[in-house]
């Protein structure tokens, strides 16, 4: 899959978007790694994904076509978010929204609320293991408001967080994931998945 099959534009380069030390710059998920994840560890149709610093929007749009899943994807930063609602509109021009949700927020993630059917987490490195701590913390209030499973899915993951999960939170690391093609060169071109049982 690509932008030109999904009707989106994400493939700029890295762009600095924040002079804060709390945010990283943006830069998409590659294709051939979100293929390789989707045929290891497929998202159940009737899962709610929360697509953390989803900047353009290509993971959002990707699982939403893939399996259907109701997607939200929330983003501080004004400018990127400006792109992904023209990407959306696009996205949708092209077809008919026929199963699963699809909805971007302006928000800090740190402030966003998540709600009782999101259990899918996704993140790549878009924040401080600081902020990460703090949307973690939302995380488990809302599991333990209500009782569901759970999976958080770090791409190009970062030793802080893998650190926290495992340290502060009730998260289990399950799969490790390598990209083929691209972990030969660089170790951290992997996803790592951990889960939440009730």
């Amino acid at each position: 899959m690509n932008d030109h099959q999904l009707s989106i534009k994400t493939d700029s380069l890295l762009e600095t978007v924040s002079s804060s030390i709390h945010h990283n710059r943006y830069e998409a998920t590659p294709y051939e790694g979100l293929e390789v994840l989707s045929a290891l560890y497929p998202l159940h149709r009737r899962s709610g994904l929360v697509d953390y610093g989803c900047g353009k929007g290509r993971v959002s749009f990707y699982f939403h076509h893939r399996f259907g899943l109701n997607v939200t994807g929330v983003e501080m930063n004004p400018r990127l978010y400006q792109e992904v609602l023209q990407n959306q509109a696009s996205y949708l021009a092209k077809r008919k929204l026929g199963r699963g949700s699809l909805q971007f927020e302006h928000a800090f993630a740190e402030k966003y609320e998540v709600k009782e059917d999101q259990n899918v987490f996704y993140f790549f490195n878009p924040f401080s293991v600081q902020i990460f701590a703090a949307v973690m913390n939302r995380i488990a209030v809302s599991l333990e408001q209500k009782e569901r499973d759970a999976v958080v899915i770090l791409y190009y993951p970062t030793v802080e967080y893998i650190h926290h999960l495992e340290e502060n939170t009730a998260f289990r690391l399950v799969r490790q994931i390598p990209i083929p093609g691209l972990v030969e060169n660089n170790h951290n071109e992997r996803f790592v998945v951990f889960e939440y049982k009730t």
